[in-house]
């Protein structure tokens, strides 16, 4: 455990400074994020979730995670399955893109049309883009948009944000190939966010200089598991391979 009560500092190889010496109720860390802050802060984040459950990002100036170096967190919480919730400003469109781990560069489309042949229209239209999409919907409207938003953005992942910031808030992650049809209508505001095109990952069975690299300052703070599901999620690299590498820089120590 990194933090030590007793000295009320954090044994840390990353960086993290102490609080000021005036706030004694509760162990608290903080660091300034630079663009681009590094792998190893990300991954001591997530692993301060763990222990304390719950961090906030927090920025003096706009939206943490939109044109700010917070969305590097955010997708790490994200691949790490860790729940993200934001705290809304004066829109919905702003709260959604910053936990949604897309493109920071968004094209806000608004309310779908009454019309469904408008709607084809802008969809033909708006498939073409390479950035994050936001739409607001009816509750009523969503089941008639699934196939329309399936044809159009196949390949690209989804967010659908509900009643944000209420009582019944709700996210939802997933693919745009895998949305189904709801059987009973969802109810409160919707917000739906269309991820930019994905490109194919990188495909190698072999780890190169790059990985092990992440992998030499991951096996500081998580587990040779941790690591592996990491590494696989970012690569197609043989987990035998990922395994055998932990392992010898474990017996290098």
């Amino acid at each position: 455990m990194p933090y030590d009560a007793h000295e009320n500092k954090w044994d840390s190889p990353f960086g993290f400074r102490r609080k000021p010496p005036e706030e004694k109720d509760l162990p608290v860390c903080y660091k300034c994020l630079r663009d681009p802050p590094g792998e190893s802060v990300p991954l001591f984040i997530v692993y301060l979730v763990r222990i304390f459950k719950i961090v906030s990002i927090i920025s003096d100036a706009g939206t943490p995670g939109i044109s700010d170096p917070g969305v590097i967190i955010v997708n790490e919480c994200i691949k790490q399955n860790i729940n993200i919730f934001p705290v809304p400003g004066p829109s919905a469109v702003s709260s959604a893109v910053s936990v949604s781990g897309f493109s920071e560069k968004y094209f806000f489309y608004g309310f779908f049309p009454d019309q469904n042949k408008d709607l084809i229209k802008d969809l033909s239209i708006l498939g073409d883009l390479d950035c994050s999409i936001v739409f607001f919907i009816s509750p009523k409207k969503i089941n008639k948009a699934i196939e329309p938003l399936k044809k159009h953005f196949s390949g690209r992942k989804i967010l659908i944000c509900r009643e944000i910031s209420k009582f019944y808030e709700e996210y939802l992650r997933t693919s745009v190939d895998n949305l189904e049809l709801y059987e009973k209508i969802p109810k409160g505001e919707i917000t739906i966010i269309i991820s930019e095109k994905i490109n194919e990952i990188n495909k190698s069975n072999n780890l190169d200089e790059s990985d092990k690299k992440s992998i030499k300052k991951m096996i500081k703070i998580l587990s040779i598991k941790d690591i592996i599901d990491i590494m696989t999620k970012k690569r197609d690299v043989s987990k035998k391979e990922i395994y055998n590498y932990c392992l010898k820089l474990k017996d290098e120590k």
